[in-house]
């Protein structure tokens, strides 16, 4: 990302991750699929659980967001040992913090779904899930903290079809694990003469029971078990530029500190950003299980716009680290800016096309026609402003991978807990007494519909903000100290001509100290 023109570069190293994402949101798109034809209830719980869920791997994000800063910065700088050095001390980071987390959010789940709002059928449903979800945390930190060592080292494609294979496997066993199998009744309806003949032991075949919502987070378990062993496994071999030696995994306080340092910015902002999204389920909730349910299906189908600007804003975050450990600060900009402003445009059409046809959508998960029709009205409101949403994603990228991650969080505290909560609670509701401190208010009770226009006036409010701080320029400092760059490794980059496509003076070559390594040219 630091030589020739940005816009093919910039696709290269964004579309696995793009591809990724999208196979990451069919993973959860499936188990709404098949636990809705389970109850209105499972359905009503999964969409409670989905927040929750989404703070667990919003940590692991932000545990691993130091990493692609440090990384892609290292190997900008042409510092490859110091590279798998930080490999080691995430992957120790990682689980640490996730076998904390799975042991306290284990103990606390009662009172946890109690206080979302889950109750009667609805917490029996999402009480079975979040206990097995629980034990993947360790399994999903790890593998962030692989995915993140290959991006900042500029291989997306690995990652992408570790998900891809992960992804698969987790919609086949979805159903099997949802509703039931019985593998002998299977055999016999597809030709029951020539099986009885053919397999007579076919009755004494196990049978999967019916699970539910535990047999989704039992398909998710397996899933992702899958993927981590095999991306430790990558890590350990090292083919693919940086790789995870056993003897650095030993307590590093300087590497830790610099990880912590940079990263706990962003796990606070992936923590504002869950703790926002558990706080929306909870008022969705006070509305009712079709309200819910609605809620749980329509942030799916909008997870469409956050799996594309993510992609885009984690590429992002390589192309920013990579020339301001390089010393080109300009092309930086340049990047963010092709980043943003495709982005955008991408995600307008996909917007528009949902706010066409919503009620299409809807179906494909649920037949409730109370819940269709609060999912239209849903989709409605919110699919215009999911440009919006990306752009401001694809600008938090670049701020972390500039190891800006405290504007990072900050726009992520600004859009949800200044504009998203306050307004959802100003409009869905009348007159409101605040626990604690006792301060009661009016507000224009326009029902469940305002909090749905409380995320559209949110996403519009925060990217304004996110452009004017953007446009500051003062994230333009290297996390890498001049003292550790590679000395061999020259950085005398013109801007102007790094930005419009030609070859910089300076531009490292593999022979000469970069990294020779497969997807070093994406």
């Amino acid at each position: 990302m630091t030589t020739g023109r940005i816009s093919p570069r910039l696709f290269r190293l964004a579309w696995p991750l793009v591809l990724g994402n999208l196979l990451q949101t069919l993973y959860n798109l499936a188990d709404m699929f098949w636990v809705g034809r389970v109850s209105t209830e499972a359905v009503a719980a999964v969409s409670l659980m989905f927040p929750l869920s989404w703070m667990f791997v919003s940590t692991a994000m932000g545990v691993t967001a130091a990493t692609i800063a440090v990384v892609s910065q290292h190997v900008g700088a042409g510092n490859d040992r110091r590279a798998d050095e930080v490999v080691a001390q995430t992957c120790l980071l990682a689980t640490v913090v996730s076998l904390v987390l799975a042991a306290v959010g284990f103990l606390a789940r009662h009172r946890l779904l109690y206080w979302i709002g889950a109750r009667d059928q609805v917490f029996v449903e999402a009480l079975a899930y979040i206990e097995v979800i629980f034990a993947t945390l360790p399994l999903t930190f790890l593998f962030f903290a692989f995915r993140a060592s290959l991006q900042g080292a500029g291989d997306t494609k690995t990652a992408m079809w570790l998900v891809a294979a992960s992804a698969g496997l987790n919609i086949v066993i979805d159903p099997v694990f949802i509703l039931g199998w019985n593998p002998a009744a299977w055999l016999a309806g597809l030709a029951p003469a020539a099986w009885s003949a053919a397999l007579p032991a076919a009755g004494a075949l196990p049978a999967v029971p019916a699970m539910g919502t535990r047999g989704a987070a039992l398909a998710t378990l397996v899933s992702r078990l899958f993927a981590t062993a095999v991306g430790v496994g990558i890590l350990l071999r090292g083919d693919w530029g940086i790789r995870l030696r056993p003897r650095d995994l030993r307590p590093n306080p300087a590497v830790l500190r610099k990880l912590v340092s940079v990263g706990y910015p962003a796990t606070l902002d992936g923590w504002a950003r869950s703790f926002a999204a558990v706080a929306m389920a909870a008022l969705v909730a006070r509305f009712g299980a079709a309200a819910t349910a609605a809620y749980g299906i329509g942030v799916r189908l909008m997870s469409v716009s956050w799996t594309v600007s993510g992609a885009v804003g984690q590429a992002t975050s390589t192309g920013v680290g990579q020339n301001l450990g390089a010393g080109t600060p300009d092309r930086a900009v340049a990047v963010t800016r092709v980043a943003t402003v495709a982005t955008m445009a991408i995600l307008f059409a996909a917007g528009g096309l949902v706010w066409a046809f919503p009620a299409p959508a809807m179906r494909v998960f649920v037949a409730d026609p109370e819940t269709v029709a609060e999912g239209v009205r849903f989709l409605r409101i919110v699919a215009l402003s999911w440009g919006f949403f990306g752009g401001l994603m694809v600008i938090q990228g670049a701020f972390r991978g500039a190891g800006s991650t405290e504007v990072a969080m900050a726009l992520s505290l600004l859009s949800r807990w200044a504009f998203r909560i306050p307004i959802a609670a100003l409009l869905a509701f009348g007159t409101v007494t605040l626990p604690v401190v006792g301060v009661t208010y009016t507000g224009l009770d326009w029902g469940v519909a305002g909090l749905w226009w409380a995320y559209t006036a949110a996403a519009v409010a925060s990217f304004a903000v996110g452009v004017g701080w953007f446009l500051r320029g003062t994230w333009t400092e290297s996390v890498v100290d001049e003292a550790e760059r590679d000395p061999d490794v020259v950085r005398d980059v013109d801007s102007g001509d790094a930005a419009d496509g030609s070859d910089p003076v300076g531009a490292v070559d593999p022979e000469e100290g970069g990294s020779d390594t497969p997807g070093d040219d994406d």
